[in-house]
């Protein structure tokens, strides 16, 4: 049986106040702010005319909305799922990325030499993160193979998807995290 493929196009979702103020959201559901509604607007070009088969987002509402932006746009629906949703940052959550540094200095570096294993107190690891997103890319490859599908998802999910369709190690996804509704092409083959 061939494998199934589809071009996936990753889209994280448009900024929060919690974006703009260097806060880890998490599976927080925070919603986009002026500026993340402008930019979710602006990414529509992109699509436009492009043969896209299907929606798919987490069901927070910060992605949720990018992604409702868009399907209203290509008249298509948006299939939500909690799949697709942020890392679980635990006790990091709603914490600036400086204070992170300072009160759980030992985890932070913990996740610095180990970036696979290591998890926020009460949170989720790379490894957890990325094969959820996997799964949800295998499905999708699977129900749309050889078609176009936007995912509208957050930093680390989708940096973790980048890495795993591009062939970079994992343990570097937290060097490939996008901007703010910025939107990346891959090859996705189901695993």
């Amino acid at each position: 049986m061939p494998e199934a493929r589809a071009r996936l196009w990753l889209v994280r979702h448009g900024e929060t106040d919690w974006n703009r103020e260097g806060r880890y959201q998490g599976q927080s559901d925070i919603p986009l702010n002026a500026t993340g509604l402008a930019q979710a607007r602006a990414l529509l070009p992109t699509f436009a005319g492009m043969p896209i088969a299907a929606i798919y987002s987490s069901d927070l509402q910060r992605a949720a909305t990018t992604a409702e932006l868009l399907g209203e746009a290509l008249n298509l629906p948006v299939s939500r799922q909690r799949g697709l949703r942020e890392a679980r940052l635990g006790r990091w959550e709603g914490m600036l990325f400086s204070d992170i540094q300072v009160v759980y200095a030992a985890e932070w570096a913990e996740r610095r030499r180990d970036p696979l294993n290591a998890r926020p107190p009460g949170g989720e690891s790379l490894l957890e993160v990325a094969a959820r997103g996997a799964a949800a890319a295998d499905e999708m490859a699977r129900r749309h193979a050889g078609q176009q599908v936007i995912v509208v998802s957050h930093g680390l999910l989708v940096a973790a998807l980048l890495c795993r369709g591009r062939g970079l190690p994992l343990a570097e996804a937290f060097n490939h995290i996008p901007a703010n509704c910025s939107a990346e092409l891959v090859e996705w083959a189901a695993g």
